[in-house]
C-alpha cells in the first residue's frame, strides 16, 4: 500500500481536530500566558495556524532554514478569524502538496537548518510525521492546558472530553 493511503487519512484527521480546537481560542486573550516562561495564547494558536505551511514546505523544497526572517509586512493574527483563516488558508495549500506523493517523493530527504547550520536530515515522510504531525499533536495538547486554564470548554480530540461526553 503507497505511504500516501495512511498518511493523509491522519493527516485530514489531525488538521480537523487541530482546526476545531483553534476554533476554541478566545479573543481579547491573546496576551495571557500561564507562566511568565510560557509562550502567550495568541503566539501558540498563531503556530498550530503556520504548521499546515510545514507540510507545504516539507513536500515542495528540500530544506529550510528555520532563521530566515518572515517578509517585512507580516502581520500575526490578533483574533480567532484571523487564527482559522491563516490556518484555513495554509491548510489548502499542504493538502494540496501532500495529496498524490509517490513513496519515492516521502522517501527524498528533507533538511532543517538554523543560520546555515544543518539540525536534521530524514525523509520527507519522517518530516511529515514528526516535523509536522506530531509536533502539531504535541502544541495542541498545550492548547488545551491554556484553554482549560481560562474556563474554556475542551472539544473532544481523541475521545470524549470532561466537557463534551457523547450523548447517553
Amino acid at each position: 500500500m503507497p505511504l500516501i493511503d495512511t498518511l493523509l487519512p491522519e493527516f485530514d484527521r489531525e488538521m480537523g481536530q487541530t482546526r476545531k480546537m483553534l476554533d476554541r481560542v478566545p479573543d481579547g486573550q491573546f496576551d495571557w500566558r500561564p507562566h511568565p516562561t510560557s509562550v502567550t495564547l495568541g503566539r501558540l494558536a498563531e503556530h498550530l495556524a503556520e504548521m499546515p505551511l510545514w507540510a507545504t514546505t516539507t513536500m515542495a523544497q528540500s530544506e529550510l532554514d528555520m532563521m530566515t526572517p518572515r517578509p517585512a509586512d507580516y502581520q500575526s493574527p490578533t483574533t480567532r478569524a484571523e487564527v482559522l483563516a491563516m490556518f484555513d488558508g495554509n491548510l489548502t495549500g499542504a493538502r494540496a502538496n501532500v495529496a498524490g506523493k509517490t513513496d519515492g517523493e516521502f522517501d527524498a530527504p528533507w533538511t532543517l537548518k538554523a543560520g546555515g547550520k544543518e539540525v536534521f536530515t530524514m525523509p520527507k515522510a519522517s518530516v511529515m510525521r514528526a516535523f509536522v504531525l506530531n509536533h502539531m499533536v504535541h502544541h495542541r495538547g498545550q492548547m488545551t492546558v491554556y484553554l482549560r486554564m481560562l474556563g474554556v470548554p475542551i472539544p473532544s480530540i481523541y475521545g470524549p472530553s470532561g466537557d463534551e461526553r457523547p450523548p447517553k
